[in-house]
C-alpha cells in the first residue's frame, strides 16, 4: 500500500472529524515536511530505522521543539488511522517516539501596566481602544475577544464560549479546548465602556440586535485591529507587541500578583496548570525589569 495513496484516503477520513484550521495545519505539513520524504514509499516497507532517517532530515532545519512535536503527532495520529482502517500491525513513530527536544525559552514581549497604559491612550477610536482594554485585562486569546457579543457579557461576567479563526474569514468556531469554555469577570469600568459600545451600535444601526461587541453588525478585522494598534505604538514610542502578546501581558502581571497559579489557568483558560508554569513563570529579565519599573496595578 502506497503511502500516498493511504494519506488521500486519509484526507477523507478527517474531513469532518477535525476543525478547518486543524486541516489546513495538517494538510500544509504533510505536503511540505512529510510527503516529500514518504510518498514513493509502501507502507510496509517503512521501519523504525526509515522513520529515524525521515527525523534525522527534519532536524536539520533546527525547527522549534512545538513544531517538531506537532509532526510527530500528526504521524502518530496518522499511524492510529492506518491500523484501526487498514490493517497496519504497529504503529511505527510511537515505537520510534518523539524527536529529541532542546532546552529552549519562548522570548515572549510583554506591556507593563505602565506601558499599557500609555499605549492605549493613543488608540483614538473607541471601538479599537475597548478591544485591547479587554486583551489587557482579561487575557483573552485575540479570536475569543472577536466573537465576543453583548449576550456574552452579563452583569460583569464575560461568557467565553468560541472563537474565530482570524485566518479564515473570521468564520465562529468552537473554542480552541474544552477549558477555553469559561467565565470570567471584568471590573465596573470596562463593563461600562462595553455597554457604551452598545448604545452606539443601536444608535449607528437605529435597531435593538445581538451585536458583536468588537465590530457591530460583524468583527472587526485583525489586518485593521494591528493597523491600530502598529499606528499606536508609533505616536507613544513604544516596542510593539504582537496581539496574543497582550494576552502574556496580563498573565505575567497575575503571577506577579501572586496570585495562585490554579486561578492564572483557569482564567486562561489552560488544559492544565503546566503550561501556564512554564509559560509564564520563566525568569527573564525582560519580565523584572518591566514589573520593577510598573505599579503592577491591574485596572
Amino acid at each position: 500500500m502506497n503511502f500516498e495513496k493511504l494519506y488521500e484516503d486519509y484526507l477523507i477520513y478527517i474531513e469532518y472529524r477535525l476543525k478547518e484550521q486543524s486541516k489546513n495545519t495538517l494538510k500544509e505539513r504533510f505536503k511540505n515536511k512529510i510527503l516529500p520524504f514518504f510518498k514513493d514509499y509502501n507502507i510496509e516497507d517503512i521501519d523504525e530505522n526509515v522513520y529515524l532517517k525521515w527525523q534525522n532530515e527534519i532536524e536539520i532545519f533546527n525547527y522549534s521543539n512545538s513544531y517538531k512535536c506537532n509532526l510527530h503527532y500528526l504521524m502518530t495520529n496518522f499511524y492510529e488511522y492506518l491500523k484501526k482502517y487498514h490493517g497496519i500491525e504497529k504503529n511505527v513513530p510511537r515505537n520510534v517516539g518523539n524527536f529529541k527536544l532542546r532546552n529552549e525559552l519562548k522570548e515572549y514581549h510583554v506591556y507593563s501596566n505602565k506601558e499599557f497604559k500609555h499605549f492605549v491612550r493613543y488608540v483614538k477610536n473607541d471601538i479599537y481602544k475597548q478591544f485591547f482594554n479587554l486583551m489587557f485585562y482579561t487575557g483573552l486569546r485575540p479570536g475569543e475577544a472577536m466573537a465576543l457579543k453583548f449576550s456574552d457579557l452579563n452583569d460583569k461576567i464575560l461568557s467565553i464560549n468560541k472563537t474565530i479563526d482570524e485566518h479564515k474569514g473570521r468564520t465562529i468556531n468552537s473554542p480552541k479546548t474544552k477549558t477555553s469554555i469559561r467565565k470570567i469577570e471584568i471590573d465596573r469600568k470596562l463593563n461600562k465602556d462595553l455597554l457604551n459600545l452598545k448604545k452606539y451600535y443601536i444608535k449607528k444601526y437605529n435597531k435593538i440586535d445581538d451585536y458583536y461587541i468588537f465590530g457591530g453588525i460583524k468583527p472587526l478585522s485583525p489586518t485593521t485591529i494591528n493597523r491600530y494598534k502598529k499606528n499606536a505604538c508609533v505616536k507613544a514610542n513604544l516596542k510593539p507587541i504582537k496581539l496574543h502578546e497582550f494576552r502574556h501581558s496580563h498573565a505575567t502581571l497575575l503571577v506577579s500578583k501572586k496570585l495562585m497559579i490554579k486561578e492564572v489557568s483557569r482564567r486562561l483558560g489552560h488544559s492544565n496548570t503546566n503550561i501556564t508554569l512554564n509559560t509564564y513563570t520563566h525568569t527573564k529579565k525582560e519580565y523584572e525589569k518591566k514589573l520593577r519599573d510598573s505599579n503592577n496595578e491591574l485596572q
